[in-house]
């Protein structure tokens, strides 16, 4: 076995059962609608422009940049998930886009969403970090890909 072939291996395996699709699309499919929001201005979203500028406005700069590899992290990740493909790269690189968003909006306002606070972002958070742990589980493109290597 190859190198590549052992990586991907090891990237698509998963002992997980149905929890962890269960867990993945509802997920998959916020973090892509919050990814279009940024990338595309759909569903109330502000697009690259307005998410860019609101990003320099706090200190994350260059904002339009920001705003694109959010937004692509958040879309492409999300759709990752939804599919079960390549979980455990698009779950960590969503992982580290939650902790951004904590660290950079949310913690200083407290947990609690009413406040603007990281709840929601922590709960984000934590079903990445767990989808990174667990892989895709049942029904997914890594279980396919894991079984014909």
């Amino acid at each position: 076995m190859n190198k590549a072939t052992a990586l991907m291996q090891q990237i698509t395996t998963t002992q997980a059962g149905w929890g962890a699709l269960a867990l993945r699309v509802p997920i998959g499919i916020i973090f892509a609608a919050h990814g279009a929001q940024k990338l595309f201005g759909w569903f109330g979203g502000y697009g690259l422009e307005g998410t860019g500028a609101w990003m320099n406005s706090i200190g994350l700069t260059p904002g339009v940049e920001m705003a694109f590899l959010a937004g692509a992290a958040e879309f492409f990740g999300g759709l990752a998930l939804i599919l079960g493909f390549l979980t455990r790269p698009a779950a960590a690189a969503l992982a580290f886009a939650m902790l951004v968003a904590i660290f950079s909006v949310h913690f200083e306002n407290g947990l609690f969403m009413s406040n603007n606070g990281y709840e929601f972002g922590l709960a984000l958070l934590a079903a990445s970090v767990s989808l990174l742990f667990s892989g895709a589980g049942k029904v997914s493109v890594d279980a396919l890909i894991s079984r014909k290597h």
